[in-house]
C-alpha cells in the first residue's frame, strides 16, 4: 500500500513530523478542486486531509480508488459526504477537541470588542483620532461590562462548553439550549490546580432568547435559520450576538434589520451566509465586528489538529 497523504488545505509541522516518523509521505501541494481527482489518482494518494475549503463529494470518492481515509482538520464535516464515504469503506476522521479553546477565545474577542465599540473605534481612530479625539471619546464612552451579564449559548457541544468556561471565568451567568444535551457539568480548571464545577441544565430556546444579554451560536449548518426574524423579536432590547459557528445559521437580512432598529446593539461575525464573498451590507456595517472565518486559526490549535490527525491516521491505516 502506498503511504501518501495529501494535506490539501495545509497541516501543521507537528502533524507532518509525526506522519513522516511513521513512514508516510506528506504532500502539502494545494491542488485546485477540478484537478483533485487526477492528482489523487496519479500520485496514488491514500489519505486526503482537508479543512473547510476542499469539497469531498461522491464523484471524487467514486473516482479515486486509492483513497482509504478522509480527514477534516477541525470539527464541521459539511464539506464531506461522510455517510457515502463510510459506505464505500473509507475511514472518515475529524478533530473535534482540538480547536474548541481557540474558537471560544475568538467569541470573546468579539464580545469584549463589542461592548467597548472597538470594532468601530479601530476604524475611526486612524482617520480622526488626531482631529476629533474628544468627540470620539464621547462616542465610545458608553461601554458596558460583560461581568454580571447573562450569556446564552445556543448549542452546547465542545465549543459551546469552552465558551461557557470563559464566560464563567469572567463572572457571567451562563444559560444554554441544546436539544441533545439535557444537562452538563462544566469544570473550570485554574493554573494552580484549583478547579470549580458548575451544573447546568438546558433551557428552552425561547427562554434563552428572552433572558440573554449576549447570545453566541455553536451549532452545525442547518437547512433552516437557527436565528430568524421571529427570534430577534423575542430577544432583549440591546442584545449582542456572535456567530463563529457556520455561515447561514443566522438570517443576515433579519440581523441587519434588528441592528438598524436598535434591537441588537452589535454583532460579531466570523462566518457568513455567502462566504467566501460576504455581503457588502454586512462588511460595511458600523455595528458589526468582523473576522474572516479564523475561529480555529491559532498556532496552538493547528498544532493540536495536526498531531491528532496524525495519531488517528497511524492508528487506522497501520
Amino acid at each position: 500500500m502506498s503511504k501518501k497523504i495529501l494535506a490539501n488545505d495545509g497541516i501543521s509541522n507537528s502533524g507532518i513530523l509525526a506522519l513522516e516518523a511513521a513512514g508516510y509521505e506528506v504532500l502539502t501541494t494545494n491542488v485546485a478542486q477540478e484537478q483533485l481527482v487526477n492528482f489523487i489518482n496519479e500520485e496514488q494518494i491514500t489519505g486526503l486531509l482537508v479543512r473547510s475549503a476542499t469539497q469531498v463529494r461522491k464523484d471524487l470518492i467514486d473516482a479515486c480508488p486509492s483513497l482509504k481515509l478522509i480527514g477534516r482538520g477541525g470539527v464541521g464535516m459539511d464539506n464531506i459526504d461522510v455517510d457515502y464515504a463510510k459506505e464505500k469503506g473509507l475511514h472518515v476522521i475529524n478533530t473535534p477537541a482540538s480547536s474548541s479553546a481557540s474558537v471560544a477565545e475568538l467569541v470573546f474577542a468579539h464580545l469584549f470588542g463589542g461592548v467597548r465599540f472597538l470594532y468601530d473605534a479601530n476604524r475611526n481612530m486612524p482617520l480622526e483620532g488626531d482631529k476629533n479625539f474628544k468627540a470620539l471619546k464621547k462616542n465610545y464612552g458608553k461601554g458596558t461590562e460583560l461581568r454580571g451579564k447573562t450569556l446564552g449559548v445556543l448549542g452546547f457541544g465542545r465549543i459551546g462548553q469552552a465558551t461557557a468556561k470563559i464566560a464563567l471565568g469572567i463572572g457571567m451567568k451562563v444559560i444554554y439550549h441544546d436539544p441533545f444535551l439535557e444537562e452538563a457539568q462544566i469544570n473550570l480548571p485554574f493554573y494552580d490546580g484549583q478547579s470549580v464545577s458548575f451544573d447546568l441544565k438546558s433551557r428552552s430556546k425561547e427562554e434563552l432568547l428572552k433572558s440573554s444579554d449576549f447570545i453566541t451560536l455553536h451549532v452545525p449548518a442547518q437547512k433552516e435559520y437557527v436565528i430568524g426574524k421571529a427570534d430577534f423579536e423575542i430577544m432583549k432590547d440591546g442584545v449582542g450576538l456572535v456567530n463563529a459557528a457556520r455561515g447561514g445559521v443566522i438570517d443576515e437580512v433579519a440581523l441587519v434589520a434588528a441592528i438598524d432598529s436598535g434591537k441588537v446593539s452589535f454583532a460579531g461575525l466570523d462566518v457568513f451566509e455567502s462566504e467566501p464573498v460576504p455581503e457588502v451590507r454586512i462588511l460595511m456595517h458600523p455595528k458589526i465586528s468582523l473576522s474572516p472565518h479564523i475561529g480555529a486559526a491559532t498556532g496552538e490549535a493547528q498544532d493540536r489538529i495536526g498531531t491528532e490527525l496524525a495519531e488517528q491516521i497511524i492508528q487506522l491505516l497501520d
